[in-house]
């Protein structure tokens, strides 16, 4: 029986590739004689590079940029074999991650050195370029972006005469998984500004910050993308570049679950699988919103081939909208347990998971026979 076990990673825990090893080998201890692929996933933001290269057909490379509050760092991207396609991830420069919690500075916070990562790109000769843009810093629009590309952006005056003009030969595809607006209630400073470290005062600032880049913005494009769904995302890192979009030669915002999906194949792994495994740290209501869980129980339902969801946690609301697509949630642990315990045991409970899983499923063969 071949098995593809799918997972994102276990956020603040294990990376998707650590996860889905690990039920591996919990499964192999079980059921031996089965073909067990892996298929390990990202939705967009951190662990999405590691993913796509697990895949295989893929070179890291590197890149001299800036992190969030400017100190220097060597952030890594993918170029394709054949060197025409690139994957860059946001959070490998501009990433909350790179920052401890006193370091968080919400006003000052640039997307500079995602910008100096894609220079790179662009210096390799790379015309396709796929960009994830979860787990940012920053709340800057995609200011500093733009900045690097060749954009002045000073007091609030904007002139793009200097960005570069490579953009017009590069298909750019923005993974991105949210769908709020640039500003307002819903927007890019409400809704994940906090977790950036701002304070309520500096909401409304950054808010307002926003709107007067918009506003310059969309006096030196033509363009208003304040509204389109997705612009607010990555502190409106996806509305700066689609207000530039006529400099490119094509560029779009697409689910960050389906382009790792895309990039790792995971279609033609499934097609023809007995089971499919994957999972999250948490599967709550959040995986309604086309989290990687859900993708992947779609992925299965088309192909008429059983799903279980495996979930450091999961909620009635979880459960509730993976069996909708056909699938089941089971929890990884086999007690309660703080999140902090959870986080230091390991894979060991996930090999437990997938051993367990791999004995049911054997039960099950033998019951109906």
């Amino acid at each position: 029986m071949r098995v593809v076990i799918a997972p994102d990673s276990f956020k603040g825990s294990l990376t998707s590739v650590e996860v889905a090893s690990a039920l591996a080998r919990g499964w192999h201890e079980a059921r031996p004689e089965d073909e067990v692929l892996l298929a390990p996933l990202a939705d967009g933001g951190e662990g999405t590079l590691v993913a796509i290269e697990a895949a295989g057909g893929w070179e890291w490379r590197t890149a001299a940029a800036t992190d969030p509050i400017g100190r220097p760092v060597t952030a890594r991207w993918l170029q394709s074999m054949d060197g025409s396609h690139a994957v860059v991830e946001l959070a490998e420069a501009s990433g909350l991650s790179r920052l401890t919690a006193a370091e968080r500075d919400p006003m000052a916070a640039s997307t500079l050195g995602t910008g100096e990562v894609l220079r790179a790109v662009l210096d390799a000769g790379v015309h396709s370029i796929t960009l994830g843009i979860g787990g940012s810093a920053t709340s800057d629009g995609g200011a500093g972006i733009l900045r690097a590309l060749g954009a002045s952006i000073e007091d609030g005056a904007l002139d793009l005469a200097g960005i570069d003009s490579r953009l017009s030969a590069v298909d750019l595809r923005i993974a991105c998984d949210v769908s709020n607006p640039l500003l307002g209630p819903t927007g890019a400073a409400a809704t994940y500004g906090p977790q950036k470290g701002a304070s309520p005062e500096q909401l409304a600032e950054l808010d307002a910050r926003l709107a007067r880049y918009a506003a310059a913005l969309r006096a030196a494009t033509g363009r208003d993308e304040r509204e389109t769904p997705g612009a607010g995302a990555a502190g409106g890192t996806s509305f700066g570049l689609l207000s530039i979009g006529d400099r490119f030669g094509s560029i779009r915002l697409v689910p960050g679950v389906d382009v790792v999906m895309e990039e790792t194949r995971l279609r033609e792994k499934v097609a023809g699988a007995g089971l499919v495994i994957t999972g999250e740290g948490r599967i709550d209501a959040q995986t309604a919103y086309g989290k990687t869980a859900l993708g992947v129980a779609k992925v299965a339902r088309e192909a008429d081939v059983l799903c279980i969801a495996v979930g450091g946690g999961v909620e009635p609301e979880g459960e509730a909208s993976l069996w909708e697509v056909g699938a089941i949630a089971v929890a990884v642990g086999e007690r309660p347990m703080p999140l902090d315990e959870a986080i230091a045991a390991g894979t060991a409970p996930l090999e437990r998971c997938g051993r367990r899983l791999a004995r049911l499923l054997s039960a099950g063969r033998t019951l109906r026979g």
